[in-house]
């Protein structure tokens, strides 16, 4: 059973509205033991489909609230602090930067590649079906930007948005890519996460595709951190109950957690 919910936004993100006790108070009557904040800083992220949509984190007021709550519901659930960084070209130094705070874990994601964000149709409306290779592609040039993560986010998001009238996506089609990019990771010793994100949106696998999951785990990686990318109460451990069968087809018997960002490893 997953008891810890590793993927969470609040208003603290530009795109929620959620409250961080309303997350608290649903995480704990749903008998969650332990989840982590992990709330969007995208520097310099600009899309012309939303252009007063902003992702700047307002890092010392988050931590002031989240160690309330910390402290308020401490005998109820466990509260660590987190923080997604949307990577890209151009903000590493700001997100290194930024990295220095004491978080509990830091999530790496591709969000915005080459100035669109598969979340609007204008992604795959400029780049086509090549778009999902160009999202692969950008996790690779990521990880050289920046390596102080403990997981990297979602690895095949841009698929969430693929178009329906496209070939079906067979991830063993990009195993070029995304064995450059696993591999470097666990060479860094970094984990992924499995996000249940996409069953919330219809897809009938979490991110990424059990086949990833497989791949990453026949390539020796052992760091899988799970997460929910619940933006709102209702979507907190969204979906958690078929993970562990997934994850255990997948090859492994563990999932992780991190606090002061160092790895626990949890039975599945």
């Amino acid at each position: 059973m997953i008891q810890s919910d590793f993927h969470l936004h609040t208003c603290f993100s530009g795109d929620s509205n959620s409250s961080v006790e309303s997350m608290i108070q649903s995480a704990i009557k749903k008998g969650l033991k332990t989840i982590c904040f992990t709330d969007h800083q995208d520097f310099d992220y600009h899309i012309k489909e939303n252009p007063e949509l902003s992702f700047d984190l307002d890092v010392i007021r988050y931590f002031k609230a989240l160690q309330t709550y910390k402290e308020k519901y401490k005998k109820q659930i466990e509260i660590l602090i987190g923080i997604e960084f949307g990577v890209k070209k151009g903000v590493e130094n700001s997100i290194l930067q930024l990295s220095h705070y004491p978080f509990d874990f830091i999530l790496a994601s591709s969000h915005e590649v080459r100035g669109y964000d598969p979340y609007y149709p204008s992604y795959y409306d400029t780049f086509g079906i090549e778009g999902i290779r160009i999202y692969f592609e950008s996790i690779i040039e990521n990880i050289s930007l920046f390596d102080g993560f403990q997981s990297y986010g979602h690895l095949d998001y841009a698929i969430r948005y693929l178009p329906k009238t496209y070939p079906t996506y067979h991830p063993q089609d990009y195993f070029d890519l995304l064995d450059i990019a696993m591999r470097k990771m666990i060479e860094l010793g970094k984990g992924i996460e499995c996000n249940t994100g996409s069953l919330k949106y219809g897809l009938k696998y979490p991110h990424p595709h059990f086949e990833i999951l497989k791949r990453y785990r026949e390539l020796g990686g052992e760091i899988l951190t799970v997460g929910s990318d619940a933006h709102k109460p209702e979507h907190i451990a969204y979906g958690f109950k078929q993970i562990p069968d997934i994850l255990k087809a997948a090859g492994f018997q563990y999932y992780t957690i991190f606090k002061n960002q160092q790895p626990i490893f949890l039975k599945l």
